[in-house]
């Protein structure tokens, strides 16, 4: 996806992109890196920064719970723990998951790419 050129970057003090700030009216939406909005309504400009600096980039930390359609003819959804190896507007690459072995070396985990922003299939938990 080509960010709209209204969505201004932000990034911490040590450089790291951590989301987006948005013109909305006379305030402001915070998007985090993910893509997803941060701010359920628009904020001063301060607050949309400060929400940002609070989120971070911890959530590459954290597990995530991704949704995926279900093998050919069995017509449900196979649910799958993952993790966040990679986030770019150009997509995000999640690594599966299961029994903690995307972080083991050699474990050979399914890599999955998903689009930027990140769908809402991808949640949080796990």
């Amino acid at each position: 996806m080509s960010l709209p050129d209204h969505w201004i970057e932000h990034r911490r003090e040590d450089g790291e992109r951590v989301g987006w700030i948005v013109p909305a009216g006379e305030d402001f939406l915070a998007y985090d890196a993910l893509g997803r909005q941060a701010t359920p309504d628009p904020v001063d400009w301060l607050t949309a920064e400060e929400t940002l600096e609070e989120l971070g980039l911890r959530f590459l930390a954290d597990r995530f719970i991704l949704d995926l359609d279900g093998a050919e003819g069995t017509g449900g959804t196979v649910t799958r723990p993952v993790r966040i190896s990679e986030v770019g507007t150009d997509g995000i690459t999640v690594v599966t998951d299961e029994f903690g072995g995307a972080s083991a070396v050699g474990s050979g985990a399914e890599t999955i790419r998903l689009p930027f922003p990140a769908p809402d299939t991808l949640r949080p938990g796990g």
